[in-house]
């Protein structure tokens, strides 16, 4: 199986008061609580850490997109894609993703995903969420009730310019463009593989497997309650009669080893409060729109993650319950190992992302955290699912060009 290094690159510095005399992390965050000469600081110590993840052996790095938020510092995930696709050389660059219905022509994410591949040689990994009510609905403004008509359109545009040699006119309800002609054009053929993450909207389900999409559920409530998620996009595989190969999916979980259970509660736990009741700390009022889920979800019993409700779920809750409920593995070596193989197994997943950075982590313990998980885990997840094929992983140049080689060349030839 895949193992991805997923990097949220959240704001390490919001006061320790930020709940209570603040309503939301999202949305209405007080700019004036964001100093930039810090901010430059941690994007750099951030793309350390990711890069750092490719050095020690992790299949891929994870980006993603979000706005008007101090839970995750990146509006743009294709710039942290291009500073690493110049300072990586192994792992994929996985974006997850680009909120399709937020680009206006969407063209654009058919361009930029377009040269990354390019740039990387073959390694991105392109995600197409729809993105959270927080982002799409109130801080970029777009309507809940057409949002996913207007993502499935942007989305059949994209693969058009991807795929169809010869220019074209597009002609859409919500874009409509003369002349579609992509250039650059990606280097994976037909298209790079395209992951679509979600957070238990059921409609997802279907729609993935009728394009035979990788389907990446997103959850901040570990893997417990991730188990009644992936059970259903199972459940919806099988009356499609699709076949339950692992790498159809992938589950994202939060990691924290240490040399002993008991250090790493000392090494995390502040940590973790930080993400959960400063990082998820969303308003309720943006954590779901009315109609941005569908009935059908609603029906299901499917709640947001963030929000009032979510909040207080998670109200009070120690590290040691962090642990037994499953929101997060940690522990040991042997400890994290173990559970992860079982959570892998049981939930049929061939794709696992890991957050070995949460909240105000600092730097020296993501790489501890990192480099532990490499060494002791990361071995024995990859001899998982051995009899299945990963149809869903990039395919890059087997020869590609090197940071630097010009100016050795250059040097070589003086």
């Amino acid at each position: 199986m895949k193992a991805c290094w997923f990097h949220l690159m959240p704001y390490p510095y919001l006061p320790d008061d930020f709940k209570q005399k603040y309503r939301s992390v999202w949305v209405d965050v007080p700019s004036t609580l964001y100093d930039p000469e810090k901010g430059h600081w941690v994007y750099n110590e951030y793309l350390d850490e990711l890069e750092f993840a490719d050095q020690v052996g992790f299949d891929g790095i994870c980006v993603n997109e979000h706005h008007a938020n101090a839970y995750g510092l990146m509006p743009s995930p294709n710039l942290m894609a291009a500073a690493l696709a110049r300072r990586t050389s192994q792992a994929a660059l996985i974006v997850l993703g680009n909120s399709l219905a937020l680009y206006n022509p969407p063209i654009r994410v058919a361009e930029e995903f377009a040269m990354l591949d390019v740039m990387s040689g073959g390694r991105l990994v392109a995600g197409f969420p729809v993105g959270s009510s927080m982002d799409t609905n109130f801080a970029y403004g777009q309507t809940p009730a057409t949002l996913r008509e207007k993502y499935q359109e942007a989305h059949d545009l994209i693969l058009q310019a991807w795929t169809r040699p010869e220019p074209f006119a597009f002609n859409g309800k919500y874009t409509q463009l003369r002349y579609v002609n992509l250039w650059p054009r990606p280097l994976q053929k037909p298209h790079p593989p395209i992951w679509i993450p979600g957070g238990g909207s059921i409609e997802t389900w279907d729609w993935v497997l009728e394009r035979n999409y990788m389907y990446s559920y997103l959850s901040y409530f570990g893997f417990k309650h991730g188990r009644r998620v992936m059970q259903g996009f199972w459940e919806a595989a099988d009356r499609k009669g699709v076949d339950r190969n692992p790498y159809r999916a992938g589950f994202l979980q939060l990691v924290a080893i240490s040399d002993t259970d008991a250090k790493a509660e000392a090494e995390y736990a502040a940590h973790a409060d930080y993400f959960y009741n400063r990082c998820l700390h969303v308003f309720e009022g943006f954590a779901d729109a009315p109609g941005y889920r569908t009935q059908a979800t609603l029906r299901r019993g499917f709640r947001p993650q963030v929000g009032a409700r979510a909040m207080r779920i998670r109200e009070g809750l120690t590290w040691k319950d962090f642990v037994e409920q499953g929101y997060i593995i940690g522990g040991s070596p042997a400890t994290v190992r173990d559970r992860l193989k079982e959570v892998v197994r049981e939930m049929n997943i061939g794709h696992l992302m890991v957050l070995c950075h949460f909240g105000n982590m600092p730097k020296e313990r993501t790489l501890q955290n990192t480099e532990l998980f490499a060494k002791y885990v990361l071995p024995e997840l990859h001899t998982l699912w051995q009899e299945w094929e990963d149809h869903w992983w990039p395919q890059p140049l087997a020869r590609r060009a090197q940071p630097g080689a010009a100016i050795e060349a250059k040097a070589e030839r003086a």
